[in-house]
């Protein structure tokens, strides 16, 4: 069974995307996973299809319907679909790689993109949204943060990376951020590849490559080190 990704938003238009390109295109080509982009706005009950309102108790900007909202991911997912069902918010729990491996290893992934102001709660807890955030940061809703998700989880499928283990040792993956990188030429602009990257002893280069992972890690996250184990 292919990984199934549905996407509720107001802009199916913006679905693949970047992701109708490079190895999650051709992953979509291939069958590998599917996505369907499902209008909100076709299960508005209105003849203007209204799908947001005012929110209760005052206050800018506008929120989205909690029964238009809810008919849509009805739809999407019914009884008995096992997908978890995400909400792309900033106040959600941070998307962590070990939490993207969860969704790659699942049947695929429901995602609700918000607009405005925010989503009614009724509707999260009554459908069990899980509200997912992508950072710190406020974005003009949740299309694109649906598709840093998705590209993130779909490059992880069986198949879609040419080597199996091309994701082993990436920032995050063992806790630490990721190590330098060289290749040819030897020399670049008076920079020299360090030597143990060519001394052939993989013992030495292993240990180097942690060491290098600690200390940008230590430089620019600290907070991952906590429960890492240092290298002697």
């Amino acid at each position: 069974m292919s990984f199934s990704a549905s996407v509720l938003t107001l802009y199916p238009e913006m679905f693949p995307g970047a992701l109708g390109l490079s190895l999650a295109g051709r992953a979509l080509v291939s069958g590998t996973w599917s996505l369907e982009a499902i209008q909100i706005r076709d299960f508005a009950s209105d003849r203007h299809r209204t799908v947001d309102d005012t929110p209760a108790g005052g206050g800018a900007g506008m929120v989205m319907r909690a029964d238009v909202l809810a008919s849509a991911i009805d739809h999407a997912s019914p009884e008995g679909d096992p997908r978890p069902r995400l909400l792309m918010s900033p106040r959600g729990k941070p998307l962590t790689q070990a939490r993207v491996r969860e969704l790659a290893a699942g049947p695929g992934v429901v995602i609700v993109c918000g607009r405005f102001e925010g989503v009614d709660q009724r509707v999260i807890d009554a459908r069990v949204l899980e509200e997912v955030s992508v950072g710190d940061f406020i974005l003009s809703g949740g299309e694109p943060a649906a598709l840093v998700l998705l590209d993130a989880v779909v490059r992880l499928l069986p198949g879609v990376m040419g080597n199996a283990v091309s994701g082993d040792e990436e920032s995050f993956e063992n806790g630490v951020l990721e190590h330098p990188h060289y290749t040819r030429p030897q020399e670049f602009e008076g920079r020299q590849i360090p030597e143990v990257l060519t001394s052939g002893n993989h013992k030495n280069i292993a240990a180097w490559r942690r060491r290098e992972s600690e200390r940008l890690t230590r430089e620019r996250r600290p907070d991952l080190l906590a429960a890492q184990p240092l290298v002697k």
